[in-house]
């Protein structure tokens, strides 16, 4: 299909924030989609890709600030692809995005949700224990926007003390004519004590004497697994929630209501809800595909004295086709792609009378939500877990029973 280009720039107001950091806005009856605005806001842009109905642009002055704007206190903020919501305060990020998870639930998943939606919220700063560096001409940073453009950064305002130090001394290092030119992406991983530093991506294997000058150059520096605050283990690629202060309260609101003798904790991990589970149930199969993870999690049953906690090593969809009965409760805290239609398919087959769904996408979250309330299962609670503030990221836990 032709589309006729916008030839020039163009004043759009913005008519609302939407899932993925943009703004919304209408032109000659296409959608025009705008980063770094505010509902209401009206904005001078012009258009960098144009699809049928469709206009991604670039802001070149905001005309009509909201009055929710603030001044970001990042420098690299706009240039950095990592946060998306610096210029609006914290109250307001948290409402616009309530009002994005209902509309994903709505215009997906044909829901109404429930009119009483919760919301956790902590510190909106310093709070990421992981953060993952791109290194590129001797500096280390983040992605530009939908880019492969480095963005060199000295510190992170979102990412905790610990990771700021490990910055600093990463970057004097990269001046070294020992740092290894060939690393191409880094990983820090701390909790705010011990830290490790896992290599991502390289062109050749790293030698240990890296390491061994990294633990010169990084105090508290692990090799192999971290004990993260002495209660979990956790190995280099071993999957771990990144909010240092949300930890316990998203524990809290993923296992509150669970009741019966039999539960199930579905992506498991390194057992962040298995253990929880583990006090209230007498038994619980932790399901995890990812061999370092399991045996994280079989060493973190193993010290918290929960023999009734029991890790099976296996794809989700093999786990459940194999089951035959239903447990009294299921948690799954599934990656972005969500359950899919299989795992739905599979729980509403087995039927347990209570679900918990720690979601990281709204949009999955309204798929997957609208298979178990079809098959019968009602929302009991929903909740949004802010665990990544200045970002359009979101958590939602949702408890459901039949």
């Amino acid at each position: 299909m032709e589309v006729n280009p916008i030839v020039s720039n163009f004043e759009v107001t913005v008519e609302k924030l939407v899932y993925g950091g943009d703004g919304l806005a209408r032109l000659d009856g296409r959608v025009v989609l705008a980063p770094y605005v505010l509902t209401g806001e009206r904005i001078r842009a012009r258009a960098e890709q144009e699809k049928p109905g469709l206009v991604r642009a670039r802001v070149l002055e905001v005309l009509e600030p909201a009055a929710e704007r603030v001044t970001a206190p990042c420098p690299y903020f706009a240039r950095c692809g990592g946060c998306h919501y610096q210029h609006a305060g914290y109250e307001y990020q948290l409402a616009a995005k309530r009002a994005i998870l209902i509309e994903e639930l709505r215009r997906l998943g044909k829901i109404e949700p429930p009119e009483e939606i919760g919301v956790v919220a902590g510190e909106p700063w310093g709070y990421r224990n992981r953060v993952q560096l791109h290194v590129e001409k001797g500096r280390i940073g983040y992605w530009e926007p939908r880019s492969h453009k480095l963005c060199g950064v000295e510190r992170c305002p979102v990412g905790s003390p610990k990771v700021n130090e490990v910055m600093g001394a990463l970057n004097g290092m990269l001046r070294d004519p020992r740092w290894p030119r060939f690393i191409r992406s880094l990983e820090i991983f701390t909790d705010e004590q011990q830290v490790q530093l896992n290599v991502l991506e390289t062109d050749r294997p790293v030698a240990r004497r890296f390491f061994d000058w990294c633990a010169e150059k990084i105090p508290g520096l692990v090799t192999g697994a971290l004990d993260y605050a002495g209660r979990f283990q956790v190995s280099g690629h071993s999957f771990f929630q990144l909010n240092r202060f949300l930890l316990d309260k998203l524990v809290e609101k993923a296992v509150a209501g669970a009741e019966g003798e039999t539960a199930l904790d579905l992506y498991a991990g390194v057992g962040l809800f298995s253990l929880a589970l583990g006090r209230k149930f007498r038994e619980v199969t932790a399901v995890e595909s990812g061999a370092a993870a399991v045996r994280d999690l079989q060493f973190n049953a193993e010290r918290a004295g929960l023999s009734n906690v029991s890790a099976a090593r296996q794809s989700v969809e093999e786990y459940l086709a194999t089951r035959e009965r239903a447990p009294d409760f299921v948690l799954a805290d599934p990656p972005r792609a969500g359950l899919g239609k299989d795992v739905v398919r599979r729980l509403i087959e087995l039927r347990p009378r209570q679900i918990t769904i720690v979601a990281c996408d709204p949009a999955t979250l309204a798929r997957d939500l609208a298979g178990l309330l079809a098959a019968g299962y009602q929302v009991k609670e929903m909740t949004l877990v802010d665990l990544f503030p200045q970002t359009f990221h979101l958590e939602t836990v949702v408890r459901l029973s039949v």
